[in-house]
């Protein structure tokens, strides 16, 4: 089922708290029990204002990100994309960042963000990419949903915790951005 009162467009500084309410609220409803419990009491929306404000600010430069807003203006959904930031053979883009709202999720916004971002790489010229995500994260079957295939793994230390993310890879993002359906704006 998708939604089709939420609208997919460019991020604007004017987003940048409703992107940071998303990103805590995200974190703290995926991540307990799999991230320190401390960094999630410590996660702080103005700061995570500042950051993605940084973030808008400075789109265009091999970065980009994206909101959903539902129908009354609010952000729902946020995504970040752009060129790979670390070296995985084979693949030019990468997705850095997709986080929905609890109440958002299961209504195909988080498939149109992702379809949204491919469009955008591909226009670049970039016609592959691979997002990171916590092994043990749930919510990671979504991306083998979409086409991901497990490109790499990785033990990382996070917040002091030992830790392992996976990637997952699209040689070929074009069957991804056929997947967006819905109004998009700018």
């Amino acid at each position: 089922m998708t939604n089709p009162t939420v609208a997919i467009r460019k991020a604007r500084a004017a987003d940048a708290p409703g992107m940071a309410c998303v990103h805590v609220q995200s974190w703290r409803s995926t991540y307990p029990g799999l991230i320190p419990d401390s960094f999630l009491v410590g996660l702080s929306e103005p700061a995570s204002a500042a950051r993605w404000r940084s973030v808008v600010e400075t789109q265009g430069s091999g970065q980009s990100a994206l909101v959903a807003v539902d129908a009354a203006g609010a952000v729902v959904g946020i995504a970040a994309f752009g060129t790979r930031r670390g070296a995985i053979d084979g693949y030019d883009g990468e997705f850095y960042a997709l986080y929905l709202l609890e109440e958002a999720k299961g209504l195909g916004i988080g498939r149109r963000l992702m379809a949204a971002m491919a469009e955008r790489l591909l226009a670049a010229g970039l016609r592959s990419a691979f997002v990171w995500c916590l092994r043990d994260n749930p919510s990671r079957w979504f991306y083998e949903r979409l086409g991901g295939v497990r490109v790499a793994e990785r033990p990382i230390r996070f917040a002091g915790a030992p830790l392992v993310e996976i990637a997952y890879g699209w040689r070929d993002l074009a069957p991804l951005a056929r997947l967006s359906a819905g109004p998009e704006v700018g």
